[in-house]
């Protein structure tokens, strides 16, 4: 049977709608899931089910969001929060990246105290934080991470400008281990004492780091600002130049690895055949004190440029001669009383034999030229 013109147009558009709903469903998004708040509670909980102060069955949370850090911190907040806390302390339930174990415990364990009206104080804090500086830390206003939260705390104890507590923490002294805060609390004191740029005290802590894991016993006390930036110049021109005889170590051990007196591994090179040498004293007063003399070999950049820095000559410009196996450079020491004394720098080549003595071996304390010694046909002194 024929089908008329309105039937056929019925059809048509039956068609073009089925085609258009299944068009929709192939762009259409999938569902997303309700925010799984059970999991989120069973975040919070973990490690502290016991210090809870509600029951997390009697939370009725108006969250629309599924991220998992926002209600985390919503469960936190249920589970012991009976006072506002700061954001340096919620932050821990957002993110806890690049923290271990201990750390994120630690950084619960305070919000909990804090949420719960506990005393911060006798939480832990006391280990690193005055009372002072505890209610310091607990009222601060601004974003502040914990650790810059941190810091402010301890400057604001040693100053009272706030502009300049707040702009310590924004330097490189707030990314210190809390396990050598003793020390880094010395260098927030001593920047609070001498203001300076942000960009100045993080080159200056870039220093004061490196000279702190070279000697445990390095100090601020009785520097000054613009002694700190003398030592930092010097500091860096002496990278520079273990940086130009490394490269021509390299250069050298890539012509010829081991001809041209330099090893194939590390970074020293061969040096002169001689051995080290040691000799003490045989009277009763050099044995009683342990004193005792002994002759090393310099065979790195560092050495030779801090041998330079120490004993004031230009020893270091004598790498090229010893990376060529033409020189060797060597010194002379004394140890007293658990004491290292520098006595002298000494150049050993076929021809010449150097020496610059110690400026406290010379006769007169105002000449620091250097004095020789001969071993050879021909004697000289560094500049």
């Amino acid at each position: 049977m024929a089908r008329s013109m309105i039937q056929r147009r019925q059809e048509a558009e039956r068609e073009r709608i089925e085609a258009y709903a299944v068009t929709l469903r192939r762009v259409s998004p999938v569902a997303r899931p309700a925010p799984d708040f059970e999991r989120a509670l069973d975040d919070a909980r973990r490690g502290f089910a016991g210090m809870a102060i509600r029951d997390g069955a009697l939370w009725r949370p108006k969250l629309k969001t599924r991220d998992r850090a926002r209600l985390r911190l919503a469960a936190a907040r249920h589970l012991y929060a009976r006072y506002p806390v700061s954001a340096a302390l919620e932050g821990i339930w957002l993110d806890a990246s690049g923290l271990d174990a201990s750390e994120v415990a630690l950084r619960k364990a305070w919000y909990i105290a804090v949420a719960r009206g506990d005393s911060l104080y006798k939480a832990g804090a006391n280990a690193w934080l005055s009372r002072k500086e505890v209610h310091c830390f607990l009222n601060l206003s601004g974003d502040f991470t914990f650790d810059e939260a941190f810091q402010v705390a301890i400057a604001r104890s040693y100053t009272d400008d706030p502009g300049l507590a707040a702009r310590l923490p924004r330097t490189k002294v707030a990314r210190t281990p809390r396990g050598e805060l003793v020390f880094w609390r010395e260098v927030t004191r001593f920047f609070c004492g001498h203001p300076a740029s942000k960009e100045e005290i993080d080159d200056l802590c870039d220093y004061i780091g490196a000279m702190h894991q070279r000697d445990a016993a390095y100090t601020l006390k009785g520097r000054t600002l613009a002694s700190l930036r003398r030592q930092m110049l010097e500091w860096h021109r002496d990278i520079a130049a273990i940086e130009r005889i490394e490269a021509m170590r390299r250069r050298a051990a890539g012509r010829a690895p081991r001809t041209a007196g330099m090893q194939s591994q590390g970074r020293a090179w061969d040096g002169s055949r001689l051995e080290d040498w040691d000799w003490q004293p045989s009277s009763k007063e050099a044995k009683a004190h342990g004193e005792r003399f002994f002759v090393r070999q310099l065979k790195t950049a560092e050495d030779l440029v801090a041998e330079s820095r120490a004993m004031h000559h230009c020893v270091s410009m004598y790498a090229a001669k010893c990376i060529a196996g033409n020189a060797s450079i060597w010194v002379l020491r004394r140890t007293a009383l658990g004491k290292v004394e520098r006595l002298l720098t000494i150049e050993l080549d076929r021809k010449t034999v150097q020496c610059r003595c110690a400026v406290s071996a010379i006769v007169s304390p105002r000449r620091r030229s250097a004095r020789s010694s001969s071993a050879g046909p021909r004697r000289g002194a560094w500049c």
